[in-house]
């Protein structure tokens, strides 16, 4: 029986990886940015309005995923997630030369679509290695971040020999085929399931402690806010340089456009190992002290390395240690979240929390864009999220497991 649940709890990790591949497309819009400008006249603002609605719908379908998965179990939600985002991607071929047909294809179809599978793979697989959270979740989410390498060049391929609206029917098809498909693997556990040899670690002495916190409960506690802060404060850092890296390189490091593009897909990949990186250090170090190294490497990136990039090299490096760091809050935050409020509600609550990430979808790119525009240069924007990663290491050592006061 153990190694068949064993085998069971693998299974999950190849199916999530298979899943989180596909949702990675959502990184990948910038491929499709140019070809539409050219043939439909987009300005470069109204290109970026489908991307940013994906991110801000990503977050919306995460709240109510969470909440579907946590009473009818991840297969559903992750089959719907697959339907939902394939449905986007046809219908955006079909009426993606305007703005708002793409908005509420690619935006708000596929964002949804996107949020509704994300959760699943990530709360499953939590709960089937409770004996390696920080690793197991690094790797359910190495797809999302390495998304971009698989569709990236897929994308410019059929967009080239295919056309826009075909790669969108293409895509649409992969989509329902490939999620739906790898999302019918998953389950959850049995009630009270331990892997062979592994006992929960035992409560700090006198502390009363609650496994299993509700959603409304976690709201209340002044813990989930901390977290949130500091959650929304290591996605807007990497996120404002992810959407500029490529200016960021032509203004500072005087690099030509050509040469500047093909730093991303390395930057993607460090996004990808970032996960996994991090999350099997937290297993060793801690969560909490995990997620300092990470502040700690963004300001490495931010003070040291970016605003001296006189160099390609440089650059490379000062962008690949930003997406390397943003990856580990990706993969922390689901497993500190099940650390600090159990797994029973886990989908919801993770929703809840990853408001954070949606609030720093609009707040770091904007930030960037507004210093930049108030200040002329984007270095100045760099020295200012310097602070705020400075105060989200601080708030680390306030972060812990709460204490529940309520009733049980």
């Amino acid at each position: 029986m153990a190694e068949e649940k064993l085998t069971n709890r693998w299974l999950m990790v190849a199916a999530a990886l298979v899943l989180q591949i596909c949702l990675g497309v959502l990184y990948a819009w910038s491929v499709f940015r140019a070809p539409l400008m050219k043939q439909f006249g987009w300005t470069v603002k109204e290109a970026g309005y489908p991307y940013m609605a994906s991110l801000f719908f990503f977050a919306v379908g995460m709240i109510f995923a969470g909440r579907w998965q946590d009473k009818a179990g991840p297969r559903k939600v992750a089959i719907f997630g697959g339907l939902l985002l394939g449905a986007g991607a046809i219908l955006a071929g079909a009426v993606g030369q305007t703005i708002g047909g793409m908005v509420f294809a690619y935006g708000v179809l596929g964002g949804l679509g996107v949020g509704f599978a994300y959760v699943t793979p990530i709360a499953t697989c939590i709960k089937w290695f409770p004996d390696m959270r920080g690793t197991i979740t690094g790797l359910a989410v190495f797809g999302f971040g390495a998304g971009t390498l698989v569709f990236g060049p897929l994308i410019n391929k059929l967009v080239g020999s295919i056309g826009v609206a075909s790669t969108f029917y293409t895509l649409g098809v992969i989509f329902i085929v490939a999620v739906c498909g790898a999302g019918s693997f998953f389950k959850a556990p049995p009630a009270g399931y331990k892997p062979a040899g592994w006992n929960p670690p035992a409560p700090a002495a006198g502390v009363a402690q609650k496994a299993d916190w509700s959603p409304n409960e976690i709201v209340g506690s002044g813990q989930f806010w901390v977290l949130w802060i500091i959650y929304f404060f290591g996605a807007a850092a990497g996120l404002m340089i992810i959407g500029q890296a490529v200016p960021i390189g032509l203004e500072v490091a005087k690099l030509d456009k050509a040469v500047a593009a093909g730093g991303l897909g390395i930057m993607a990949l460090l996004n990808g190992l970032g996960r996994l990186a991090h999350g099997s250090i937290s297993d060793k170090l801690g969560r909490q002290k995990t997620v300092m190294l990470c502040f700690a490497e963004y300001v490495v990136a931010f003070v040291l390395i970016l605003p001296n990039s006189d160099s390609f090299i440089k650059w490379l490096v000062g962008i690949c240690i930003v997406g390397f760091s943003y990856g580990g809050y990706l993969a922390l935050m689901p497993s500190l979240t099940a650390d600090y409020f159990g797994t029973k509600s886990l989908g919801q609550n993770y929703g809840y929390l990853f408001t954070a990430w949606g609030c720093a979808g609009l707040g770091g790119p904007y930030m960037i864009d507004y210093i930049k525009t108030t200040t002329g240069a984007f270095t100045n924007a760099m020295y200012a999220i310097t602070v705020v990663c400075v105060i989200g290491f601080v708030l680390c050592f306030f972060s812990k497991r709460p204490v529940f006061k309520g009733a049980s």
